[in-house]
This record gives structure tokens, C-alpha cells and sequence, in this order.
């Protein structure tokens, strides 16, 4: 059974679309649907959040435009179970992305995972195709990179991307380069065909993936098929980068380089959908995997506003996200919304893994949305609200079925030393024997 909470799932936009839809005259019965997901983008990296320098301002007319979620959560705040729980509509316990080893439950696919999504879960594009609508991925997948586990196996009709983070550069001997894949054959490597400069933090991706949208967008209505895009540009994702033409422009350094022109990005989709006469046939949410990878430093990492840590973390920093819901014609303007910073919290954000499941940490959001002041134990606004929330608890264990964890296993052999195409490339390379191990994972 799907999950029915508030996170990103595909009840919240077939809810979205079904509402809007049904009471506005159309010509089209299946409407467009586009994803925009930024990768570690944070809830307070947005001018209408807040954002003081005011630098996205492609992003803040869409809210003006559409629906601002002030309060839009995240499955999972790290990369892989986030994407996994976005395009399945269930929790990374559900779905398998999760890991059991020691004591940590959360994971992702790095190059040496064994596992990827499961051929047992259904995908929004297999749920779309039903409908006739062609599906593309634009830029990173992050659910398994061996060949059963890429786009084009789990419904995506194309892709042009890559299976895993950004990483690198390698020496192809320890470790290869990630490939970049255009639909189902490799057509380079990061750091090789397809540039990055990890010193000036120059690279074209953000302009190629934005072109690449434009074209699938057209040719999609030139044919007059509904399509589904999935844009998941990741150059706010550490090492972050951005083109030429936006390096050096922002007060925020490198980070807000890259925000600036994926928010430039936004606004040429969005002109490109009005142009065609097709914006309101096209219903567009925008939102990130997770929060800002503060770990990351400043330089390389943005901002949660007044929420308490960020990626990796359970906190509001790390699973609330900014959101906009943009569909001209079907759904009313919205408004923005303004906090003031937070702080740590002493004995609160340790790095020591603790046991709280019999007196879970509890704060009145309300109140406290920088999750600074937690309730006292001791007091009956704690009891009251821990025996509401033991309730919901209790309810969603009595009916869930765990997915086989498919993070638990390493292997340097699995990595991405021959990936389909590199024969005619001639970038294939030779993989060590495999040694497979259970995978350490600190988050």
C-alpha cells in the first residue's frame, strides 16, 4: 500500500493535479507533467524564503505564481532514499533503500553499491506510460548504476545523465570516472568528455541539461504527447559548479553561482512552456532531495533558514524543503514566507549515535521551528504528546512491510569500469575481482 504522509510522494501530485484539473476546461485530458529536483538545495536558499541576497528570482515568481509549500518534507534526508521515495510514493523501508548494518539506516548508492531499486517497485513513469505519456530523466538517477537498475528499465522512455554523484576526478586504475549516459549507451565520463573543473568550479552540465529539457519539451509537443520531465540537475551538490557566464556573479560565492543558474534554468523552462502555448497544460513542482549539506562548509553548501542542521540529519534542516506546485490557470497564486536564523543545540546535535525510542526528543514546531528548546519530560505537554505520537507510531508498524534492504553490500567490482557503450568509445576498463563487503555507512 502506498504511504499516505506528507512527503514526496505521487499522491500529493496526481492529488494536486486531480484537484486542479477537474475544475478548470481544458483541451487536454493528461496534462504535462515536469519535476524539477535540485540535489542538497536548502529550504532557505530561496529569495522568497528569506534569502537575503535575493538571487533567485525565476524561483520566487513561479511562488508568486503558483503554490508556495512552506512546510514540504522530504522522505529521507540523503540523496538516494529521497529519490527512491519521490518516484515510488513509498518510504525507503518499504522501498529497500535503506541498510541494516550497525547502526545506521541511512544510505545511498555510491559506486562500489551492489544494490539499486528493486525490480518489484513501480515507478511514476510506468504508472504515466499507462496513460501514453513519454517519459525522460534529466541528469542524476542515484538508484543503481549496473544495468538492471538505470532508467530506462524502471519506465523512462530517455535519459541523458549520470547513475552517481559528481565525484572525482579518478586515475581509472582505483576507481573509474562516472559515466554519462544518453539513454541506455554511455557517451563519456565526468572529468573527461563532459568537464569540471574542480578549481574554478567551472563546468557546462547545468547548460546541457537545460538544452536537453528544451528539446524533449518541444519535440514531445510537436508530436502532441503527453510527456513526463524529470530534471534533476545536481550542481548545488558538492564539488558545486556552474558555467562561465554565472561564475563570480553571486554574494554567495561558488554555491550561489550554481543556484543562480539552475534558477535561470527554471525560468527558461517555464518561458519555453508559455512560448508554446502549452503552460497551462503543464503542471511543474520544484523541490530538493534534501536539506543543505551544511558538512560541507560554506563554500560549498547553502542554506537551511532558522532549521536545525541539514543533510543527514533527521532535523528540520535535513527533511524540510522548499516546494512550489506552478500550473497557470489551475492553481491559485501563493504567497512567501519569512523566519529569522537558528542555532545549535547543546547536547541536542551530537555526532553520538543515541537510543531515544522510549523518550524521543520532542519540540513544538509551532513554536520553536529551529527545534532549539525540546519539550521536558517531565512536563504533561510532553506525556500528552508522546502518547498522540505513540499512536501513529504503533499504527504504521502494525502494517509495514519492510523491503529487502538492497544498501547493505559493497563491492569495488561492481563500479563503473565498463558501462554499456564504452566499447565504442574505446573507455572500457577492466574491473578488479570481486570482493564483496557490508558497506560502513556514518550518516
Amino acid at each position: 500500500a502506498m504511504d499516505v504522509c506528507l512527503i514526496q510522494t505521487l499522491i500529493l501530485f496526481c492529488s494536486l493535479i486531480c484537484c486542479f484539473w477537474a475544475d478548470t476546461p481544458s483541451n487536454k485530458s493528461t496534462p504535462n507533467i515536469i519535476i524539477i529536483l535540485m540535489d542538497d538545495m536548502g529550504w532557505g536558499d530561496l529569495g522568497v524564503f528569506g534569502q537575503p541576497s535575493k538571487e533567485t528570482p525565476n524561483l520566487d515568481s513561479m511562488a508568486a505564481q503558483g503554490m508556495l509549500f512552506p512546510n514540504f518534507y522530504t522522505a529521507n534526508p540523503l540523496c538516494s532514499p529521497s529519490r527512491a521515495s519521490l518516484l515510488t510514493g513509498r518510504l525507503p523501508v518499504r522501498n529497500g533503500f535503506y541498510t541494516t548494518n550497525a547502526h545506521a539506516r541511512n544510505a545511498y548508492t555510491p559506486q562500489e553499491i551492489v544494490g539499486g531499486i528493486s525490480k518489484d517497485e513501480i515507478l511514476l513513469p510506468q504508472v504515466l506510460k499507462k496513460k501514453g505519456y513519454v517519459s525522460k530523466i534529466i541528469g542524476k538517477w542515484h538508484l543503481g548504476h549496473s544495468a538492471h537498475h538505470l532508467p530506462l528499465e524502471h519506465g523512462f522512455d530517455e535519459w541523458f545523465g549520470a547513475p552517481n554523484c559528481h565525484f572525482g576526478p579518478y586515475n581509472s586504475s582505483d576507481r573509474p570516472n562516472v559515466p554519462v549516459y544518453n539513454n541506455s549507451q554511455m557517451v563519456g565520463r565526468y572529468y573527461e568528455e563532459f568537464g569540471i573543473d574542480k578549481k574554478t568550479g567551472e563546468s557546462n552540465l547545468t547548460q546541457i541539461y537545460l538544452e536537453e529539457g528544451l528539446d524533449f519539451i518541444f519535440h514531445q509537443n510537436m508530436a502532441q504527447r503527453p510527456f513526463f520531465l524529470y530534471w534533476a540537475a545536481d550542481a548545488t551538490h558538492a564539488p558545486v559548479y556552474a558555467s562561465k557566464r554565472f561564475l563570480g556573479k553571486s554574494q554567495r560565492g561558488r554555491y550561489g553561482d550554481a543556484v543562480m543558474e539552475l534558477d535561470y534554468s527554471v525560468g527558461q523552462m517555464l518561458a519555453w512552456l508559455r512560448a508554446l502555448g502549452i503552460d497551462k497544460d503543464t503542471f511543474v513542482f520544484f523541490t530538493s532531495d534534501n536539506g543543505a549539506a551544511v558538512m560541507s562548509g560554506p563554500k560549498q553548501s547553502g542554506s537551511n533558514g532558522p532549521f536545525l542542521c541539514g543533510k543527514e540529519t533527521t532535523f528540520e534542516g535535513g527533511m524540510r524543503e522548499p516546494a512550489i506546485a506552478w500550473w497557470p490557470g489551475h492553481i491559485p497564486a501563493g504567497t512567501g514566507i519569512n523566519f529569522c536564523p537558528g542555532q545549535e543545540v547543546a547536547g541536542v546535535t551530537t555526532h553520538t549515535q543515541q537510543e531515544h525510542t522510549m523518550q524521543p526528543l520532542i519540540f513544538h514546531l509551532g513554536w520553536d521551528p529551529g527545534e532549539k528548546y525540546p519539550i521536558s519530560v517531565v512536563t504533561k505537554e510532553y506525556q500528552d504528546a508522546l502518547s498522540r505520537i505513540t499512536a501513529v507510531v504503533e499504527k504504521h508498524k502494525k502494517g509495514l512491510v519492510p523491503g529487502v534492504p538492497q544498501l547493505n553490500m559493497c563491492d569495488m567490482a561492481v563500479m563503473n569500469w565498463a558501462p554499456p557503450g564504452c566499447e565504442k568509445l574505446g573507455k572500457c576498463l577492466k574491473a578488479p575481482k570481486s570482493q564483496p563487503w557490508k558497506c560502513d555507512w556514518p550518516h
